[in-house]
């Protein structure tokens, strides 16, 4: 299976070259694509480096490294490669961990890999506590949103993805900002994508992250609440209906008519200066138990439903007049 390395570089100069010399011989292709860099990373590599894998790719305008990534997976597609992954250019990807990262998608056992930092937690000593507690707030989120919830570190770029899953996503719509990890998430959930995490360690080498609590909690948010809902809908009212897809509604609609009704029950009792009957109680506490109860419940089948059969082996096992060894179709040698 042919194996290539999309690299977005952006004010990397300083890394890129000696990263492009680790990467391991069996990558067919190597793309670097220059997002604009101020530091003209492209021109760099195109001077120093003879390696005949590279492929320098040049943005006129800075898309940012979602924008990066989307031309560089369709730079793979349209050279037929199998499975591709994502490295920056800031060197704390060790391109040594590139077969820990292909072998569960070449063994048919995942569509979409990604790294996971936090799965030894001796190795987040070294983590900067803006990130680590950035990335704990953004793993919630992206669960949320994406509905992989067995997977963390959902900023964590160190990617690969096997070239089926990438021709189903729409790459068009994929989020170009650093919201792109998390949005390729959400994204691979509606197609039905399978995702591992892979344990692994960062270098960070003193690098100030480009992330920042502010941005996480405001424009993140927004974002990952905008895709849980699309993927709500999408996966429990368009592809399928369940009792999730009933409990939701119902369980939203009981804690909005709880506390919309016991507040103002509340705020009547205290001008009034009167004590609220049992009944009135009742009728505001009810509602918000069964409300609790149903989204716990839908939430429960939705991680349930978390995919677990690949889309390479799915999409290559479904079509049932696919030829034989005798050149017979499937369903003429049923029949005879």
């Amino acid at each position: 299976m042919k194996v290539a390395v999309v690299i977005p570089c952006y004010c990397v100069a300083d890394s890129v070259l000696k990263l492009l010399e680790h990467i391991p011989d069996f990558v067919e292709r190597i793309y670097c694509v220059d997002d604009h860099c101020p530091q003209q990373s492209g021109n760099l590599i195109l001077e120093s480096c003879v390696d005949p894998r590279v492929q320098v790719i040049h943005h006129q305008v800075n898309q940012g490294v979602g924008g990066a990534m989307i031309t560089g997976y369709r730079a793979a597609l349209d050279d037929k490669m199998a499975m591709i992954v994502k490295l920056d250019g800031d060197g704390q990807m060790d391109p040594a961990l590139i077969p820990r990262f292909i072998k569960p998608i070449e063994a048919g056992e995942s569509d979409y890999c990604k790294g996971n930092r936090f799965y030894r937690p001796a190795t987040l000593l070294g983590m900067p506590k803006e990130r680590l507690i950035g990335n704990l707030i953004l793993s919630f989120l992206t669960k949320l949103s994406s509905g992989y919830w067995h997977s963390i570190d959902p900023t964590n770029g160190y990617t690969a993805i096997h070239s089926t899953a990438l021709e189903l996503l729409p790459l068009e719509s994929i989020d170009r900002s650093y919201f792109f990890e998390e949005d390729m998430l959400f994204r691979l959930n509606v197609i039905r994508a399978v995702v591992r995490d892979i344990p692994m360690t960062a270098v960070y080498n003193g690098a100030q992250s480009h992330l920042r609590l502010r941005q996480v909690v405001l424009s993140f948010a927004a974002k990952h609440l905008a895709n849980f809902f699309k993927r709500m809908i999408y996966n429990y009212y368009v592809r399928d209906f369940n009792l999730a897809s009933i409990e939701w509604p119902v369980g939203i609609g009981c804690l909005a008519f709880s506390l919309i009704f016991g507040t103002t029950q509340w705020i009547n009792s205290v001008v009034k200066d009167e004590f609220a009957s049992a009944g009135t109680v009742m009728l505001a506490a009810l509602p918000f138990i069964v409300g609790i109860q149903m989204i716990l419940s839908a939430f429960n089948i939705d991680i349930q439903n978390t995919p677990r059969y690949p889309l390479q082996r799915q999409l290559s096992d479904e079509n049932p007049f696919t030829e034989n060894t005798d050149g017979e179709s499937m369903g003429q040698s049923d029949k005879s």
